[in-house]
């Protein structure tokens, strides 16, 4: 709902609002954003329409607003006219360089006369019932979702669209808000037109800004490198400013994430104020939160202005990427909850957004680039009698592509590896009952190819200079339309050659030596930019095309995760590295913006490839459960025992599958994860150990989200335990001495199992939630039955919850 009274506005979510006026200035104030000032009542009375129930705004906003009365210091006054008006103490909507706002400025433009000074002042406002989407960027739509009272009012997705005019320059600046009130979201953009008859160049145009009336909050971002992405770290920000940023890599990035929170400093899981923030952009980017000698703080976040600029010649416009912003009073997990509903019903789009995933096997780390037909068949039909539904072909299928060496850009297939093409291949892994999916980079070109042959122009490096290479790899100028045309046929090719259901799109480098042929000189600094503008038609135009093929994207796993790709493929794979324990934090870090079935989580071998790390098949099982879940290993080379742990893992998560996809997430605490179903009927627990410690009788699981009224039968989820963990004391039991590994050993372990403990409790979501339930004991050296819990370090279980009906 947004509400109008003059010049002051209320936008206004189930639990948040978000409230501006306009000053006589023309400048616009920033009064509050947070917890809802309505009444539910209040809520609905303003839903009717009644312009005297609307006046209540007008009485909150000279309530809430700053009381600035005099000049401060060696403040600059803003003008004669409004006297005392000092920029530098007032929250505002949008800053600008020149009037006295020293602060982090949304927008700064080179003028014609050689000016950086902007005074952009309100000119009208327009409330439209529909949302509209930008020109050259994604954004977030209305997917029909409506905010329900029990009175019967109703609340839906609404917009603003401030419009501010600097009349000395001819430029105007739309500001444009989108409310969707059953998710507790507002997103916000900028988009300047140059009405004037010079060109001007804007040296940065950001997506939000958003001021806060007090200092020392905290921001949260996530940081890493190639495998180890999504680490949290928190910063205070009592003075100076904190910054999260993509500076040239080209990309969102792995070394930081889009996504950041600002939060009150002792915010938890559970409670404290806490706004969660994003772009639905996936270049470089940059965020800072920044406070300031009067107790202001400020957050923005837009397109990194380092290394950007651009010409916006007369009559042109230029669109920021849409920011979004979600508040909580609950803490973590509220705002998560909010952003992953926002995730999935306002950016994820198409068939598949709605649908649950298939259970996969990747060839990758199977084969690698070594493979043939035969070796695949064999994969995949020991992945068929799993009952695994989607097979994935990776790299290596085309061109001369032995190596990463050579052959990107050459979208052929290799008929030494692939006898009977793509088509051939899909149509007998259909024949087991699997669905088809392949591996591309399409953005990516080797020197060693056909295509680089053709059109060296297409690559990206500076004409007679030295180039910096990554993966051996260029990129391709997705600046010119002519590249982008070539790509959407190559791939139009490639999808409709075979029974195609899945893409994998990877991009597998930073950008290094950004250069367009097509680009004059002083226009360069508009590449990265023009890049995503290529991409994203060329990305539109795939997906429109082919609607019913699941895309995932990927960048050397988890290095472009951001909700620019998510409003084109509706999932990402998480990151490269797949040891169990890495992708515990690694997958907790992304669970704060992005809900479980947007990313990518694979099963894969042990010793990992990435670590050497090995853990029990259980546990990465149970730790890629939460995500889109799926195997990366030889099956045709695993042992009986272990193709049995798989059929029975598949079987499970098919059981489970809409709970751990489409449920509410929860972090338990940094080791625990649990997905609780929208009716709270159905959820699963997942609990890990992190160091094993002896004679621990007191581990309870505590859970969050079921309803507190209800009553749930908790049980865990049994397994098979082998022998041979046990070693040398078998003897403590056997009535022959048994060689540790030896033949006898062997044996007992092939034809005998040992089934784990079983865990069974009912109880009411109340007692679950808040004391937690306490489960039978670890095994500690003097006894073992069958209530004893085998929980060594690295080991897992999952709990599985269900309502008990009467």
């Amino acid at each position: 709902m947004i509400i109008r009274n003059e010049n002051v506005f209320l936008l206004q979510t189930k639990n948040s609002s978000y409230f501006l006026q306009v000053l006589p200035s023309g400048h616009v104030e920033h009064i509050h954003y947070g917890k809802s000032i309505l009444s539910g009542g209040q809520y609905e009375e303003l839903l009717k329409g009644d312009k005297e129930d609307s006046k209540i705004v007008l009485q909150m906003a000279k309530a809430m607003e700053i009381k600035h009365r005099h000049e401060g210091g060696n403040m600059i006054v803003y003008s004669t006219e409004h006297y005392p008006l000092c920029l530098e103490v007032m929250p505002l909507e949008m800053s600008s360089f020149g009037k006295g706002d020293i602060r982090e400025p949304l927008i700064e433009v080179s003028h014609a006369d050689g000016s950086l000074t902007s005074d952009f002042l309100f000119d009208s406002a327009e409330i439209f019932d529909e949302i509209s989407a930008l020109d050259t960027l994604p954004s977030s739509y209305d997917d029909g979702q409506e905010l329900k009272f029990e009175s019967g009012a109703l609340d839906k997705a609404s917009q603003l669209v401030l419009t501010l005019k600097d009349k000395e320059y001819g430029l105007r600046l739309e500001l444009i808000y989108k409310v969707y009130p059953e998710c507790d979201t507002i997103t916000r953009t900028s988009v300047l037109y140059n009405d004037s008859q010079e060109k001007v160049v804007v040296d940065r145009l950001l997506s939000n800004q958003l001021d806060f009336q007090k200092v020392g909050l905290k921001l949260t971002s996530f940081h890493g490198r190639w495998a180890d992405e999504m680490n949290m770290s928190d910063s205070i920000c009592k003075a100076g400013k904190v910054v999260n940023e993509e500076i040239s890599a080209g990309e969102s990035g792995s070394r930081s994430n889009p996504f950041t929170m600002v939060s009150d400093p002792n915010a938890t899981e559970e409670a404290g104020d806490v706004y969660g923030l994003n772009l639905i952009y996936s270049g470089n980017h940059y965020s800072a939160l920044s406070a300031n000698g009067t107790f202001l703080s400020r957050f923005v976040s837009g397109i990194q202005p380092t290394g950007f600029s651009w010409t916006l010649d007369a009559g042109e416009k230029f669109e920021a990427p849409e920011a979004v912003m979600t508040f909580s009073d609950k803490g973590f997990h509220g705002m998560s909850t909010k952003m992953h509903d926002f995730v999935r019903k306002h950016i994820v789009r198409g068939v598949w957004r709605d649908k649950e995933r298939p259970i996969l096997i990747n060839n990758w780390e199977a084969t690698y680039f070594d493979f043939d037909e035969g070796k695949l068949l064999r994969i995949a039909k020991d992945a068929a009698k799993a009952g695994i539904e989607l097979f994935v072909l990776d790299d290596g299928w085309f061109g001369k592509r032995n190596d990463d060496k050579a052959g990107l850009g050459d979208w052929t297939v290799n008929t030494k590896k692939l006898p009977d093409g793509l088509k051939g291949l899909a149509d007998k892994i259909n024949g087991l009952g699997m669905s088809f999916g392949l591996w591309v980079e399409p953005e990516m070109v080797n020197e060693d190819s056909d295509l680089f042959r053709a059109h060296p122009e297409w690559a990206v490096r500076i004409p007679n200079r030295p180039h910096s290479l990554g993966r051996n790899q260029m990129i391709l100028d997705f600046t010119r339309k002519d590249v982008q045309d070539y790509i959407i046929d190559a791939m139009s090719k490639v999808f409709s050659s075979a029974n195609i259901s899945y893409i994998k799109w990877d991009m597998n480098r930073v950008f290094s030596d950004t250069f367009s042929r097509e680009l004059p000189a002083e226009r360069m600094k508009e590449f990265t930019h023009r890049y995503y503008l290529g991409l994203y038609r060329v990305m539109g135009e795939l997906t429109r095309k082919f609607p019913e093929i699941l895309f995932e994207g990927c960048s050397s796993g988890g290095n472009r995760f951001d909700l620019g790709i998510l409003s084109y493929f509706p999932q990402i794979w998480g990151s490269d590295d797949t040891d169990a324990v890495c992708r515990m934090d690694i997958q907790r870090g992304y669970s704060y913006g992005y809900p479980v079935n947007s990313y990518g989580a694979h099963v894969s071998a042990c010793p990992n490839h990435q670590t050497l790390h090995t853990v029990p098949l259980e546990t990465r099982f149970s730790v890629a459960a939460f995500g889109c879940f799926g195997y990366e290993l030889n099956l045709s080379e695993l042992s009986d025992e272990q193709k049995k742990q798989i059929a029975d893992q598949v079987a499970f998560y098919k059981e489970w599958r809409k709970v751990f996809q489409f449920g509410d997430f929860y972090r338990l605490d940094k080791y625990r994860f649990m997905a609780v179903s929208k009716d709270k009927s159905l959820a699963v627990a997942l609990i890990f150990q992190k160091e094993c410690r002896p004679n621990n009788d007191y581990v309870a699981l505590r859970t969050m989200g079921l309803d507190p009224d209800k009553v749930y039968r908790i049980a865990n989820r049994q397994v098979k335990i082998n022998i041979k963990a046990f070693g040398s004391l078998i003897n403590t039991m056997a009535p022959i001495h048994v060689k540790q590994n030896g033949i006898i050993h062997v044996m007992i372990d092939k034809f005998y199992k040992m089934q784990s403990e079983k865990e069974e409790i009912t109880t009411t979501g109340g007692v679950a939630n808040s004391c937690g339930v306490r489960l039978g004991p670890d095994y500690g050296g003097t006894g073992y039955g069958e209530d004893t819990r085998m929980f060594r370090t690295d080991d897992t279980r999952l709990y599985v919850i269900a309502e008990v009906q009467e």
